[in-house]
């Protein structure tokens, strides 16, 4: 039986896996209305507002001033301000569960990372949960031969590099709450950061569209910002209580629960022989990656 120390950080990877799921889906309706770049200003802020929120009662001002908080401020350079431009951009050329599925690639990324810097064991379990999620998600975004690309090549590159950038995030993050254990204070330092360069890289742009601001688009992905404060302030827990090569595979599952939501919730997408052998492959996987904490 699982001791509740080892079992903290599966339930806070699995909780933000699901939150991301419903991240995106939301993002997805709002590419309807507004363009990925904006969209992204729109999502990075809301979530930088619920952190500003939270000020008073959760930040610790000794904390604030450590060194090791720079480290937070340098993954904001890059995400999600970077890796979210990637991943809408991405989305919006191959669909959400396509371009999540090559994104949450990042465990194969995240490991070598895990291993090499911080110095994480990988046990056998983990390393075949991982492994038979990432065979999972490839099999998931595969077409059939005969399948007409609607998409260019490149494209690829969009949801891979995303998955590069969100790797080296959540080693750094492992890295800076080794020195500065505060899930909150890293999520606010990383989003605020992120707020800013995204915010002026948008009001730079001279070729996007107005915004409107009473519009659906922006609802969408203001809900879709709140939804990953809380996505990443479970994922900086997992982090603090758990390893990079335990806790980024479960999160990178979360492509299952967007082919559940958008087969059930949005219907976009039908249930398939594939998605079935896909869901059997990553639930066995994912209790084996817990029963290996």
């Amino acid at each position: 039986m699982l001791e509740s120390s080892t079992l903290l950080p599966v339930l806070l990877a699995l909780a933000s896996a699901l939150l991301f799921a419903f991240g995106d889906q939301f993002q997805n309706q709002g590419l309807a209305y507004l363009d990925s770049r904006a969209g992204a200003a729109i999502s990075i802020g809301a979530s930088t507002l619920f952190f500003l929120a939270l000020t008073p009662w959760w930040l610790d001002l000794d904390a604030l001033f450590h060194p090791a908080v720079l480290i937070f401020a340098l993954i904001g350079l890059f995400r999600p301000s970077l890796s979210i431009n990637l991943a809408l951009a991405g989305m919006r050329h191959m669909g959400p569960t396509l371009a999540t599925t090559l994104t949450s690639t990042s465990p194969l990324f995240a490991t070598a990372m895990g291993l090499l810097w911080l110095g994480e064991a990988l046990t056998v379990e983990t390393g075949v949960g991982t492994l038979v999620i990432v065979v999972a998600i490839m099999i998931l975004a595969k077409r059939d031969g005969g399948a007409q690309s609607d998409w260019p090549v490149w494209a690829l590159l969009l949801p891979l590099g995303a998955a590069l950038i969100r790797s080296g995030g959540h080693v750094l993050s492992k890295f800076g709450m080794n020195h500065v254990p505060d899930p909150y204070l890293a999520s606010l330092v990383t989003f605020a950061v992120s707020a800013v360069i995204t915010t002026a890289i948008h009001r730079l742009r001279r070729d996007g569209a107005p915004v409107a601001w009473y519009g659906p688009g922006v609802g969408w992905f203001v809900a879709a910002g709140f939804l990953f404060s809380l996505a990443v302030m479970a994922l900086n827990g997992a982090l603090l209580l758990g390893t990079v090569v335990q806790v980024v595979p479960l999160v990178s599952a979360s492509p299952i629960f967007i082919m559940l939501m958008s087969v059930f919730v949005f219907r976009r997408e039908r249930i398939t022989p594939r998605t079935f052998a896909v869901v059997f492959m990553v639930v066995p996987a994912v209790m084996l990656i817990a029963l290996a904490g």
